[in-house]
Parts: structure tokens; C-alpha cells; sequence
């Protein structure tokens, strides 16, 4: 095959899904009609996908295979001088990884979606939106500059908003959607920053233009300070991905998005748009390379979500909510890679983690629906036998997610922890001890999830709220009493689909994507300031080789450890998370409260702004504008005229004595200077 790739057939990958989306949300809802039904709609919207899923898997093989590279503007928007806004395709390793991963994951969320959302009134909405957000993640991963990298920026946040208020009825979802929304804007802030930078100083939007100057930006410093510009522009782009990515202390929206359907959970919060940030930052490895405070900064950050967002996951009863609390931790290793400048650790991790994370969020929804939408795993145990699915499937995905040995989660998991203990970065101290204390409490919290779902004494019919239905209700419409039941074949093939690439993706992919040359001319890593990939590749002796030797490392037994200790908890002793519960009470305290994040923000941060805004409108709007300058002039103005009227009598002697006064002042002011 030719070393480039077509433009036209590149432009269906993003459009089929739009396309499935206009079609489905303008016929299939209220809006255009209700011209089409459920069946159409769900097909138009699955078809789209499918499509783009089969073309970014062609454009992988080329890609990998046949060394085909595409970088072309498709077209130009507006030129502002030497600034061009333009849209147009990069497509490398990088990019095709991600299209192939966003257009898998969409596609089994959308075949999983015709059973979950069966009986909701929203149903050809809820196809609209999801194949909406699948055309912007393409958008933003197909870039070629960062004026569109943006826009499928804030696209993918859209939707989101409109995903996570789906059922708008219900103020829970509406305040989760206004959150999410609203803590999006404060990284987003920082991100167009950082973007504004990059163009006023590269002169260019275009990612090979502004990397072939980076050395130009590398010795530059923000004027005013001392500081180094490109410390600033990677700062402010990581604050950006701190939003989207949710990083402390950033994070506060993702666990109340869980208020959406669960479908949306495993595509937006799981796999694809909160890896966004991840992206970006890989995607702009030649300028972070450039700044060792940018990356300790980013290492901090990812450490503390790592860890501390880990013990919260320990205190969740809600089964959505644990694995929202594992997602945030798992993005936290993520970042802490991208700290380490092992940018392809990131994104390995990134992909395998899409697929085993995707697959625990599907398999918690199917408990839901067979456990008749009650979401508390204190209410459940024994659903092993009534579920053998969903049972074998989240089995895999929670194996595959404490890192267990030749699972994909253990190739990208430990890898992350071996980039760590090789920085030699003056974060990585902090960061070490974190990512190896959060593979224990990783282990904890979902074997704890785990063996409370599936094991144990059958708990569903003592329930205190088995009456009284849940907020999920009126998307299914089923009994809350009955004995759970497996999930039709639309929801547990999707799960069984996924749970292949969760066991073998990392086996097949560790040795090419990080130490071949999968990534070669697309991330840039400073092997002499940082060699850490190096370090690394010497150590390494293939994916059996490394699965023997994790037998003896401490990532191992801290994992096996979490999950001993789990069992034990909650299989064979339970009075010992009660006395846990009692004896680290005033700990249990500050985890309920999510270490008081939430008040700091609404009692001090929004009152705080309310009161500067009360302030600025009472003094600055009300006092100084409208009091001084508004109606401050108009009546020196009335005051003037009231006096200057005097003069205008319109008595023909009146004028001749003002005139005379006036040759009187002048002669006096002239023979006075003389």
C-alpha cells in the first residue's frame, strides 16, 4: 500500500457517526416528528459507527503495518494575518490507536445501549447523543492543529453535559450536569491559555509547525518574570487536561456523573473522553520535554489522584461509583507516566485501561438491570449463579484492573510503576510510594466490590429500599423484588467482546507500542534528560518474561494482599469492616465527605465569588459606574446648564453687557501679562 492515506475516505471515519446522529436525532424524536422508530434509529446510529470502526481498523493496519502517515488541511476557515484556522487530519500511530479504541468501545455501548435504555422515552435521543459524542472524541483525536483539537474539546464536554442530565427531570442529574459542566470551564480556561501562548509566540496552530519551533519556545521567558515560557504554555495545557482528565482537585464532577445512564459512564467516563487530557499532553510531548518543573508538577498531581482518589473507592456502597473511583485512580497512573516522560506508558495504559474499564462499567449496569436497579452492593451477594456472564466477565475486567499477571492491565499497570522507580525526577519519590500504595488499595476496593456482588450470603431481598424503586426506575420499568436474572444478548455480548482485549490486548501490544517502533517520529522523549524509556527497554525480555518476574516484585503481593484481605473482610470475618468502621471513624468521616472538597467548593470558593461579585456590583456597578460616571455627568451637565441658561435670556442687552464684560477681561489679562 502507498505510504499515504485518502483524505475522502479519512473524512467518513468523524461523519458516518454524525451523520447517524442527525438522522436519529432530528427523525427520531419529537423535534423532526418521530419519522422514524426505535429499530431505525438504533440502526442508523450503530451502522455509523460500525462503519467508522471498520475504517480506523483499516487505517490502524496501514498505519502500523505499511508505515502510512497522513498530515493535510482539509480546509481553511479563516486566516487572521499569518495565523491560519484551519481543519485538517494528522493521522499517525497515535491517532489511529485512539480511533480504533474511541470507535470499538462507542460501538459496544451502542449495541449494549438497545437493552439497557429498552423502555426509556428518551431512547432515539439517547442514539443521537452517543453517536454525537463519537463524532467530537474523533475530531479531537484526528486534529492536526489545536484550533480543532479544541473544538472537539469542548464538543466531547457538550455532550457530556447533555449525556449526564439525559434524564433532566430529575435534579440530581441536573445539578451533576451543571457541575460537570461548570468545573470543565475552570481547566478549559487554562487550556485555551495555554493554546493562546502557543500562537502568539509560534506564530502557528499547526502541531508540526509550533514542534519544529519548540527549541525556539524552550528558550523564551514569560515577560515579566523569570519564568520559562514554554513552564507556562505546559502548565496551562495540563490544567486543561486536569479538567477533562479529572485530576485533584479538578476531579469533583466525574463521580457525581455517575447520575447518567450507565451507558455513558463506560464511554464517556471510562474509556474515552476523560482520556482526552492524556492524549493532548502525549500528543504534545515536544513541548514538555522542555520543562522538568512542568513535569514534576504533572507527577504531583497524577500521584495524589492515584492514591487518594483509591480510599475513597474503599468507602462507596454505590457498584457505579466504585468504578468511578477506579477510573479516577487509574488516570492518575496515567499522568504520573506522563510526569515520568514515559508517554507511551500513558498511552498503553490508556488503551487497555479503556477496555477492562469499559467492561466493569457495562457489567455494573447489567447487575443493575438484573438486580431490578438497585445499586447498593451491600443489597446484593450470590448473583454468581444468576449471572454467570456477567459474573465471568467482571471477574476478568476486575483481574484485569488490579494488574494480575499476562491480564492487559499488568503489562501497562507495572510498566507504569517501573517508569517511576526509574525517573529521576525530584517528584518521583512521592510518586513512587503512591503508585505502589495504590496497587493495594485498587486490589481492596474492587474484590471488595466484587465479592459483595457476586459472593456471599444472597442479601437482594433484605433491601430496605426494595420498594420504593431507585432513580434508574423509569429508564427499565421492572420489579424490585424478584430473584436477580442474566442480562439479554445484547448487553452480554458487548461484555464478552470486551473481556477478550481486557485478557490479551497487553500480552500482544506491550513490546511494539513501547519499546518498538509503534510511537517512532510521533512522541518525543529527551533520552538524555530523561531516560527512563531506556533504562527500561534494556530490562525488558518480553511479556512471558515479565509475568514470571512480577511473581516476585511488590506490585505482585501488595495486589494479592488487597485481595486476600478482601475476602477475608467480607467473606469470611464481616465484623471487621464494622470495626474498622468504628475504629477510624473521624478517617470514615473525611472519606464520606470526599476530603471536604465539595463544601470547600460551595462555602467558600462559590460564596467567596458570590460575595466579590455582590461587592463589585454594589461598589463597583452601582457606586462607581452608575452613581459616578452615569449619573454623575448628567447632572454636572444639569448643573452647568442650569447656570449657562442664565446667560441666555434672549434680551438683545443682556448680550451686549456679556460682551463688553468680556473685551473688559481680555484687555485686563492682556496688560496684565505685559
Amino acid at each position: 500500500m502507498s505510504q499515504t492515506l485518502n483524505a475522502s475516505t479519512l473524512l467518513v471515519v468523524p461523519l458516518a457517526p454524525l451523520v447517524g446522529s442527525a438522522l436519529a436525532g432530528i427523525f427520531g424524536t419529537k423535534f423532526g416528528g418521530n419519522w422514524i422508530g426505535r429499530r431505525l434509529s438504533h440502526t442508523l446510529t450503530i451502522l455509523g459507527v460500525l462503519v467508522a470502526f471498520i475504517l480506523s481498523a483499516m487505517t490502524l493496519k496501514s498505519v502500523a503495518l505499511d508505515g502510512a502517515r497522513f498530515n493535510e488541511t482539509l480546509y481553511t476557515w479563516m486566516v487572521v494575518g499569518d495565523l491560519k484556522m484551519e481543519v485538517g487530519f494528522l493521522i499517525d500511530s497515535l491517532t489511529a490507536m485512539m480511533m480504533c479504541v474511541v470507535t470499538f468501545v462507542s460501538l459496544m455501548v451502542h449495541i449494549y445501549t438497545i437493552g439497557y435504555m429498552e423502555e426509556d422515552e428518551g431512547y432515539n435521543r439517547f442514539f443521537a447523543y452517543i453517536s454525537l459524542f463519537t463524532f467530537s472524541m474523533l475530531m479531537l483525536v484526528m486534529s492536526n492543529n489545536m484550533l480543532q483539537l479544541f473544538f472537539g474539546w469542548e464538543a466531547v464536554g457538550l455532550v457530556s453535559y447533555l449525556l449526564i442530565g439525559f434524564w433532566f427531570n430529575k435534579p440530581t442529574a441536573i445539578f451533576a450536569n451543571m457541575k460537570a459542566f461548570l468545573v470543565n470551564r475552570v481547566g478549559d480556561f487554562g487550556f485555551i491559555l495555554g493554546i493562546g501562548l502557543i500562537a502568539a509566540y509560534a506564530g502557528t496552530l499547526n502541531y508540526a509547525e509550533a514542534f519544529a519551533k519548540a527549541a525556539e519556545l524552550g528558550a523564551l521567558t514569560f515577560p515579566g518574570t523569570d519564568w520559562m515560557l514554554v513552564t507556562v504554555i505546559c502548565i496551562c495545557l495540563f490544567i486543561g487536561a486536569m479538567g477533562k482528565s479529572a485530576q485533584f482537585p479538578l476531579h469533583v464532577w466525574l463521580p457525581d456523573s455517575m447520575e447518567g445512564p450507565t451507558p455513558i459512564s463506560a464511554l464517556i467516563h471510562a474509556a474515552t473522553m476523560v482520556t482526552a487530557g492524556i492524549f493532548m499532553v502525549a500528543r504534545m510531548s515536544p513541548l514538555f520535554e522542555l520543562s522538568d518543573t512542568a513535569l514534576n508538577f504533572i507527577m504531583v498531581i497524577g500521584s495524589i489522584t492515584a492514591l487518594f482518589m483509591g480510599f475513597l473507592g474503599i468507602i462507596q456502597n454505590d457498584i457505579k461509583r466504585v468504578v468511578a473511583y477506579s477510573t479516577l485512580s487509574q488516570l492518575g497512573y496515567m499522568t504520573v507516566a506522563l510526569g515520568a516522560s514515559a508517554y507511551s506508558v500513558a498511552v498503553f495504559h490508556l488503551m487497555t485501561h479503556a477496555f477492562f474499564k469499559a467492561l466493569l462499567f457495562l457489567g455494573a449496569g447489567s447487575v443493575i438491570m438484573g438486580m431490578h436497579h438497585n445499586q447498593d452492593i451491600r443489597w446484593m451477594g450470590g448473583v454468581r449463579k444468576y449471572m454467570p456472564i456477567t459474573w465471568i466477565t467482571s471477574l476478568l475486567g476486575s483481574l484485569a484492573l488490579i494488574g494480575t499477571p499476562l491480564f492487559s492491565g499488568f503489562y501497562s499497570k507495572d510498566s507504569i510503576i517501573e517508569a517511576v522507580h526509574e525517573s529521576v525526577l525530584p517528584a518521583a519519590g512521592f510518586a513512587n510510594f503512591a503508585v505502589l500504595a495504590g496497587v493495594f488499595v485498587t486490589a481492596f476496593y474492587s474484590f471488595r466490590m466484587y465479592f459483595l456482588v457476586f459472593h456471599g450470603k444472597e442479601r437482594y431481598d433484605q433491601n430496605p429500599d426494595a420498594h420504593h424503586g431507585h432513580h434508574d426506575d423509569h429508564a427499565h420499568g421492572h420489579d424490585d423484588h424478584h430473584a436477580p436474572h442474566e442480562s439479554p444478548w445484547v448487553v452480554t455480548v458487548p461484555l464478552v467482546l470486551l473481556a477478550i482485549p481486557s485478557v490479551v490486548i497487553g500480552f500482544m501490544t506491550i513490546e511494539p507500542m513501547l519499546y518498538g517502533e509503534f510511537f517512532k517520529d510521533v512522541i518525543f522523549v529527551n533520552a538524555d534528560k530523561h531516560p527512563v524509556m531506556a533504562e527500561m527497554a534494556e530490562a525488558f525480555h518480553g511479556p512471558v518474561a515479565m509475568a514470571k518476574h512480577a511473581l516476585t516484585t511488590a506490585p505482585f503481593w501488595l495486589a494479592l494482599s488487597g485481595v486476600l484481605v478482601s475476602w477475608y473482610m467480607y467473606l469470611i470475618n464481616p465484623k471487621v469492616p464494622a470495626f474498622f468502621a468504628r475504629a477510624l471513624r473521624p478517617v470514615i468521616v473525611v472519606l464520606e465527605n470526599k476530603y471536604f472538597l465539595d463544601w470547600i467548593n460551595e462555602n467558600i470558593l462559590a460564596r467567596g465569588a458570590r460575595l466579590l461579585g455582590t461587592g463589585l456590583w454594589q461598589v463597583g456597578d452601582r457606586t462607581i459606574i452608575d452613581g459616578f460616571f452615569v449619573n454623575g455627568s448628567w447632572k454636572v451637565v444639569g448643573m452647568v446648564s442650569g447656570v449657562v441658561r442664565w446667560f441666555q435670556s434672549g434680551f438683545l442687552y443682556h448680550y451686549a453687557l456679556v460682551m463688553i464684560l468680556g473685551v473688559f477681561v481680555l484687555m485686563t489679562y492682556f496688560v496684565w501679562l505685559a
